[in-house]
């Protein structure tokens, strides 16, 4: 058997590191992981702190509402929405607190707190839950997730991620579906399902604008599965990332003052 010089052992050698790094190089989109992933977009999306101004129109067969309001967000912990108009709804105001969600109702000046099974219900009669609005559920720690594949969205590439709720977590979809953006991450499409597998809505973000050093959806869209004519479009006309907030601004106090 002809044996290799130390010539060809460094050639064999050599090429072997180069195939290693052209495959490393050249790796598909889906060696990151789901969570990676999200990740991503929740960096784009949200940032470590946010200020908003943003309207919400109501769509109706026989009638259309319209809501304007104010929040302020940091972490995943801390959010808390003020109600501006209409006037009958202005000074409204809803708080997450870590695990505690809080409204105040001007009108008869009492703050209630909301229980883990109104999280599903209809925020301000739109098809937005309040989960959707106030908790907004951990997704990396509330869910098991997979990159399903990657597809083209809209004339985007984007991630198809699934997320299935853990058993221990109050999460009322049996499972969600994103598209996340493969070159920036940020989030275009989410479908939630019940449990039976049956979709429940969609909600499309669309309108991707500049704020500041970050590109954002400024719509988003909640159409409901099973009912015809009647969607949610909540427009961002201010957005404003990585603010200077204190966790105490999102106290019980504040609620009856912050305007």
């Amino acid at each position: 058997m002809r044996k290799l010089n130390s010539h060809s052992y460094r050639i064999i050698l050599l090429s072997a590191l180069f195939l290693v790094a052209a495959a490393f190089l050249h790796q598909p989109a889906n060696a990151q992981s789901a969570a990676e992933i999200l990740e991503r977009m929740e960096e784009v999306m949200r940032g470590d702190s946010q200020y908003a101004e943003m309207t919400m129109k109501i769509e109706r067969p026989r009638y259309d509402r319209e809501v304007s309001m104010r929040s302020w967000l940091k972490g995943r912990d801390y959010s808390l929405i003020l109600i501006t108009a209409p006037a009958r709804d202005d000074g409204t105001v809803f708080l997450m607190r870590e695990n505690d969600i809080w409204n105040y109702d001007p009108r008869i000046d009492r703050t209630t707190r909301l229980p883990s099974s109104m999280m599903a219900q209809s925020w301000m009669g739109s098809d937005f839950t309040n989960d959707d609005l106030v908790r907004d559920s951990d997704l990396i720690d509330d869910f098991e997730h997979q990159i399903l594949r990657t597809e083209e969205y809209n004339g985007h590439e984007a991630y198809v991620i699934e997320l299935v709720p853990k058993p221990d977590t109050p999460i009322v979809w049996g499972k969600v579906l994103m598209w996340i953006r493969t070159e920036d991450y940020i989030q275009l499409r989410i479908e939630n399902y019940d449990q039976r597998d049956r979709l429940v809505n969609t909600m499309e973000l669309t309108d991707i604008e500049q704020f500041g050093d970050r590109k954002i959806p400024t719509t988003i869209t909640v159409i409901p599965a099973d009912k015809e004519n009647e969607r949610t479009i909540l427009t961002y006309q201010k957005l404003e990332f990585d603010i200077d907030i204190d966790e105490a601004f999102f106290s019980r106090a504040n609620m009856q003052r912050v305007r």
